[in-house]
């Protein structure tokens, strides 16, 4: 006999709402159905009130713990259409910016993946030691979160001489915790019992399921943004692609802290490299007809922008697709076979921001039709 087992939308499990629907036969997980929209926050549609430069500040707010790659995203779209390009010194900028932003995320999620089977103590560690890269983050930009780092035509600070001492510092420092929690995670008994073998994806089910990021590297997927499609400075360094063959959880954490140790080469390599020169360019206030595209490697994996513009000042149309979206199969997947007790950490093995996600589309039952709600008909629904 099958039962349905409702998880969410509030759920300790849950890290923001989400409603998964588990058919479970006995402790077996058989089937996933899940519902989206908890969240929506209408930025697709608020990009086409704002000038394109307001429209930057909107982006970097669809995520908080990847607000600097959406930044770099939108704003080299923009640039595009703009037929610009932001000069090389402020490349390697958004390059180092968007490393340090991949460290901590990376960080992030492995604490979140030891909180959610109880190894409090190195949750704890983890996040006592991403601290350090938030600090670095701070004395550059000046925020912790929202960094405000990039503008059209370049970057709003540089890197200066006596930034390296400190960058160079925690570098040497989270390389060396980095690889102390690669070899907990692969050595330790609790780790291993909750972990390996669990939520599994073949690289033939990611690559139908058109997974990405991490969570499709870990199944055996070679493919990265940076190397394969380089953006800002991504083009004069080297990026070393990680990937696993098992599939399974611990193969995500195995990737993510790989990539982790690899951010920080290319933070120093960077650095090293870095060019003399200006930080930005100056930009036509309107921009001209037209439609750009662009795609990064964000920490969760490939995330796509798309502008259009019928000339002026502001976006006629924007378009967002996060990593999260694209793995969201991955999840069903990953859920089907394992046990009740797992699916937090399955969920959680994709590292899903639910926020940057939401979208909302209106379909009428009867004719199938879609349509926009207007601001008149949400102001309605909320009271």
């Amino acid at each position: 006999m099958s039962f349905i087992v409702p998880i969410g939308p509030q759920h300790p499990a849950l890290e923001e709402p989400e409603h998964f629907r588990v058919t479970v036969e006995g402790e077996e997980i058989v089937d996933v159905d899940f519902r989206l929209g908890y969240m929506h926050r209408g930025i697709e549609r608020a990009f086409q009130e704002k000038t394109f430069g307001r429209a930057l500040y909107l982006a970097e707010r669809i995520c908080g713990i990847c607000s600097g790659i959406h930044t770099i995203a939108c704003v080299e779209t923009i640039e595009q259409l703009a037929g610009i390009e932001a000069p090389r010194r402020a490349r390697y900028i958004r390059t180092i910016v968007a490393e340090l932003e991949r460290v901590h995320s990376h960080m992030l999620w492995a604490g979140i993946a030891a909180h959610e089977i109880g190894f409090m103590t190195l949750f704890h560690l983890l996040w006592r030691d991403r601290e350090h890269v938030m600090d670095v983050l701070e004395m550059l930009t000046g925020n912790r979160v929202n960094y405000a780092a990039n503008k059209i035509g370049g970057v709003r600070f540089d890197i200066k001489p006596k930034h390296l001492g400190k960058i160079s510092k925690v570098l040497d420092k989270l390389e060396k915790d980095t690889l102390h929690y690669a070899d907990v995670f692969t050595s330790d008994q609790t780790i291993l019992a909750r972990c390996e073998g669990e939520g599994i994806l073949s690289k033939k089910d990611a690559l139908k399921l058109t997974t990405v990021g991490p969570t499709a590297r870990a199944s055996g997927v070679d493919f990265d943004v940076r190397r394969d499609d380089p953006y800002s400075a991504y083009d004069e360094l080297d990026v070393d692609v990680k990937t696993a063959t098992e599939g399974d959880v611990l193969a995500n954490a195995k990737v993510r802290l790989l990539e982790t140790l690899e951010a920080i080469n290319i933070i120093r390599n960077a650095v090293d490299q870095m060019p003399e020169g200006e930080i930005s360019v100056k930009v036509p206030k309107e921009l001209p007809e037209g439609q750009a595209s662009n795609r990064v490697e964000a920490p969760r994996g490939e995330l796509f922008y798309h502008f259009k513009s019928e000339g002026g000042e502001k976006p006629a149309r924007g378009k967002v697709r996060t990593p999260t979206l694209a793995n969201i199969p991955a999840i069903i997947e990953k859920l089907k076979g394992e046990t009740v007790a797992e699916i937090p950490i399955v969920v959680a093995s994709i590292d899903p921001c639910f926020c940057c996600t939401e979208r909302v589309t209106v379909v009428d039952k009867d004719t199938g039709e879609s349509r926009i709600v207007t601001k008149k008909e949400m102001r309605e629904k909320r009271q």
